[in-house]
């Protein structure tokens, strides 16, 4: 037997796709993929409850070349401080969406554990390519650790996180750290079903045939991102670096990173690279939390919220948050 969309997320997916479906984009088009993405997001966004009690501030970050970048500081008016704090990348391929369109589901993780979370504007590609992205997000990093005290944080008690793209920055910011001279401490790495493998762009492979009917993010998609990322020429080439495609990391790179928690959809494009990257940590020494999540695609939670398996999913990632 094969596998089996979650009626509930089969449901919403229907009601979100309406009866005309769009036709594929072509690979290559970054434009037409930001804006459905943009339009996409804001439409899920809009169906929700506002949430309360979470104060968001606006702060400017030097990154490394010395522009400004745009962070947003998530703090609760309702829970007391608990000393953790976390840094978020956002999802989008790399190469789309924004701290805007993400500020629903930021604030969601702090209205539900009280852990505040800074998440950077980070640079997109296209117009810039890899390692700048994650040299953004470590600016970010950096920010945390300088601020710790004005914070009200506790330098030992940051975690990084993010989601899709944003969970393959996350991964790549990771190894980053551990490259610097100086490493700063981070708690735990926290990886939503990341994208980490530039070579995932085989349409004909055993694993992409088997789910394609069920992709949210599609192979076109993954081959537009990566290249747009890495240049066509240099993706899924033998010259990508760990930073660039974390799942181009050895057992001995791996070594020491922060420990990490992984939940994937058992119908996402990045299943196998997110399984097989569990068990390269695992092999490297590094403790690692990982949850397949049976008859569910890419982005299931933002899909279908309501229902049991994203409550199921929320909880435990909402959990992971309180115990920093």
């Amino acid at each position: 037997m094969g596998f089996q969309l979650n009626p509930d997320v089969g449901a919403a997916l229907a009601v979100m796709a309406g009866p005309n479906a769009p036709p594929p984009i072509p690979v290559g088009d970054v434009d037409t993929r930001r804006i459905v993405l943009d339009q996409i997001f804001r439409t899920a966004s809009a169906t929700l409850e506002p949430i309360n009690g979470v104060d968001v501030k606006d702060i400017h970050i030097e990154a490394q070349d010395g522009h400004k970048l745009l962070a947003r500081w998530y703090t609760s008016t309702v829970h007391p401080a608990p000393g953790s704090a976390v840094l978020y990348s956002h999802g989008g391929g790399y190469i789309a969406l924004s701290l805007e369109v993400y500020d629903h589901i930021i604030k969601n993780y702090v209205a539900h554990t009280g852990v505040p979370i800074l998440a950077v504007e980070y640079s997109l590609a296209p117009e810039v390519r890899a390692p700048v992205p994650v040299q953004d997000v470590y600016s970010g990093l950096q920010y945390l650790h300088s601020n710790a005290t004005s914070l009200g944080i506790d330098p030992t008690r940051i975690a990084i996180m993010g989601d899709s793209a944003g969970g393959g920055l996350t991964a790549a910011l990771a190894h980053y750290n551990k490259l610097q001279p100086q490493p700063l401490p981070i708690k735990k790495q926290i990886l939503i079903y990341p994208m980490l493998d530039d070579t995932n762009t085989n349409p004909s492979s055993p694993t992409h045939t088997s789910i394609a009917p069920f992709l949210l993010w599609t192979m076109d998609d993954n081959i537009t991102a990566w290249g747009a990322l890495l240049g066509k020429q240099t993706a899924a080439s033998d010259s990508v670096p760990t930073i660039h495609a974390p799942a181009r990391s050895t057992v001995a790179e791996a070594q020491g990173l922060p420990p990490a928690y992984i939940d994937v959809g058992e119908l996402d494009l990045f299943r196998e690279e997110d399984l097989q990257y569990a068990s390269l940590l695992g092999r490297a020494g590094v403790s690692c939390e990982f949850h397949l999540v049976p008859g569910v695609p890419h982005a299931f939670e933002a899909v279908a919220p309501g229902s049991e398996v994203s409550k199921s999913v929320m909880a435990r990632r909402f959990a992971v948050l309180r115990e920093l």
